[in-house]
């Protein structure tokens, strides 16, 4: 029976990674059809046309094409950016004879009177023990988690997501939140464009195009308020997480748990995400500085509340 229970896991495994490669066309062919509905059939013969419509259609065409790009820019990124492995050959730093981590050591970032997670880095601040994958045969950094999909630890895994065939961890999540936040503004543009073409179908107003075009049309309205909507609860949901310095996976670890260490205030977990530079908050990059100065964007070292790692160890 166990040997039957890890088969079938295995084929789930193996049938989640094959969907995903099925997800990104599914998304290339909705950007695809998208395309075609509002800027070859509509908006572009508008602008051509000129008068009033052209006023309208040249700065959505604009717009459009910047939130287009903004959106595969962060797409592409999510997809083919490594969400976090563990460094090879990486150790915990433990006081072998006592047990316990090295002193507590105060990093660049801890201007604010935050502390440096690097002197207990063997220990998960929630039960303070060390962390061992099994399956991975190695030892786990703090917020680290093995996904079964990728068959190997992820650097602070929030979850697998299928659409973009990849993990989302610590060095991808930033990307994933942009191509959130762009495909909603996307999606939620195109179905304001389309809206009054839906609206025809209801009315007597005359619809020109042949049935093919039409139909488009309607598809493509009707897909991307859709998208808009589920997207919208989505980011949602991700900013509430981001706001307490949480992810997906340890949203359910922490109910157990009263004071989770992590939680710097929303503005300090923000730039734990995002950066501190404010030019690179909306395209899915990082400024040297950034990199440099705080820790938790390499997805190894995290700094705590220090009162609270100090209740924890009485």
């Amino acid at each position: 029976m166990p040997a039957g229970m890890a088969w079938n896991a295995f084929k789930l495994c193996t049938a989640l990674r094959a969907l995903g490669y099925i997800m990104v066309l599914i998304v290339v062919g909705i950007v695809g059809l998208t395309y075609y509905a509002v800027v070859l059939l509509n908006y572009l013969p508008a602008l051509l046309r000129g008068g009033v419509d052209a006023l309208i259609a040249f700065p959505l065409l604009i717009l459009f094409h910047f939130l287009l790009a903004m959106l595969l820019w962060s797409y592409s990124y999510v997809v083919l950016t490594d969400p976090g492995g563990i460094p090879p050959n990486w150790r915990p730093e433990i006081d072998e004879e006592g047990g316990q981590g090295a002193p507590l050591v105060e990093s660049e970032y801890s201007g604010a009177g935050l502390v440096s997670n690097q002197s207990v880095i063997a220990f998960d601040p929630a039960n303070q023990k060390v962390r061992f994958c099994r399956k991975c045969n190695h030892y786990k950094p703090p917020r680290c988690h093995h996904c079964s999909v990728c068959g190997r630890c992820i650097l602070k895994m929030d979850h697998h997501c299928v659409w973009v065939v990849n993990c989302i961890g610590a060095l991808n999540y930033k990307y994933f939140l942009l191509f959130l936040f762009y495909t909603f503004l996307e999606t939620t543009l195109v179905a304001l464009s389309l809206l009054r073409y839906f609206m025809a179908f209801f009315t007597d107003e005359e619809i020109s195009g042949t049935l093919g075009t039409v139909a488009a049309s309607f598809i493509t309205f009707v897909l991307n308020l859709a998208f808009a909507l589920s997207i919208l609860g989505f980011m949602l949901m991700h900013l509430s997480l981001v706001a307490s310095n949480t992810t997906t996976i340890e949203a359910y670890e922490k109910k157990s748990t009263p004071k989770w260490h992590y939680d710097l205030g929303r503005k300090k977990n923000f730039e734990q995400v995002f950066g501190t530079d404010k030019w690179y908050w909306f395209i899915p990059a990082y400024s040297e500085e950034d990199l440099r100065r705080i820790p938790a964007l390499q997805g190894i070292d995290y700094p705590t509340r220090p009162e609270l790692h100090a209740l924890q160890q009485l």
